[in-house]
């Protein structure tokens, strides 16, 4: 599902990832202002993620972050007060909402009452948790800037460092990078160091910059993976200055397009992360903008490593 915006797109393919060999080095054409950019090998070892309990109740089991489920197989934390039909009967929580009353209901009882007398007040279902697998898609700005070769050096650490921690847990990375007049999904989600490592070998990089194609393929890609995978939870993790200068819709202000896309996003539940990539010298606040309207946090990473775009990435998910 695309997300709409108030005019009909003209460029609909913009929104898709684009038919292009991503294991091809030639596709950065130095008249279009672009150039490839390669992995360099990352000086530092991969911690552990341990992410908190999701407050979100959920029906499937997942690997990594604990989060509440339906299901009856998950471990049983507390007792409430259902809503509805009770399919999960917490039996001790029960008895004890039970047990002060007993007396007078055996008292009002008829003779051939049972021993114990339940009202359907009395019942208390069960809250389980299980474990819920993280997919974590960086959406990078590839448009030219004196910063975008250590940009998409950093993203890549980053990325393998994430595969080589998150395979025994079953989470996913992938990428996107948005430039010239199109988004492009380079990594789709994926457990695969192998994978990841001949697709982000070369990335093309350079020309315009179409923040709203890069934001509309990320939406596309999450709500795409939430209807197979319904217990996962999405991380976007946005590398960019927040400036644009291309609409999908022509007859759409770049930004102003970009906004109502990231309105769409926050408007999902979907959590973001900003990473501001402006000089400090020259922002304009465009980064901590699409922050506000995509209701996430922005940061500004003085010194962009892989690992501090790593750790970055760690602490969120705490």
């Amino acid at each position: 599902m695309t997300p709409k915006v108030d005019a009909e797109p003209a460029a609909t393919d913009a929104l898709r990832a684009a038919p292009q060999d991503v294991f091809a080095s030639d596709t950065a054409r130095w008249w279009e202002g672009g150039q490839q950019t390669r992995l360099r090998e990352t000086a530092f070892t991969p911690q552990e993620l341990a992410t908190p309990r999701d407050s979100r109740t959920r029906r499937h089991s997942g690997r990594r972050s604990q989060t509440l489920t339906t299901r009856k197989s998950g471990r049983y934390i507390r007792a409430r007060v259902p809503k509805g039909k009770v399919t999960d009967l917490a039996f001790d929580a029960t008895l004890r909402a039970a047990a002060p009353f007993q007396r007078q209901r055996r008292e009002q009882a008829p003779p051939d009452a049972p021993a114990l007398i339940l009202k359907p007040h009395d019942l208390r279902e069960k809250v389980r948790v299980r474990k819920a697998a993280n997919l974590i898609l960086f959406v990078v700005d590839a448009s030219w800037s004196m910063a975008v070769a250590e940009r998409m050096a950093a993203t890549k650490g980053a990325i393998f460092a994430l595969l080589t921690d998150a395979y025994q847990h079953r989470d996913r990375v992938g990428l996107i990078v948005f430039q010239k007049n199109k988004a492009t999904l380079v990594l789709p989600p994926t457990q695969s160091v192998d994978l990841a490592s001949r697709a982000l070998r070369n990335i093309p990089i350079g020309g315009k910059t179409p923040l709203s194609a890069g934001l509309a393929l990320a939406y596309e890609v999450v709500r795409r993976e939430k209807l197979a995978h319904p217990d996962v939870r999405p991380l976007l993790i946005i590398l960019t200055d927040g400036a644009a200068n291309v609409s999908m819709n022509p007859a759409i202000a770049p930004l102003e397009e970009a906004y109502a896309i990231a309105e769409k996003i926050a408007a999902e539940g979907i959590e973001s992360v900003v990473i501001n990539m402006e000089v400090p010298e020259f922002d304009q606040g465009y980064a901590r903008a699409l922050a506000d309207h995509l209701k996430a946090r922005c940061y500004t990473l003085s010194d962009l490593r892989a690992e501090t775009l790593y750790s970055t990435v760690r602490e969120v998910l705490r």
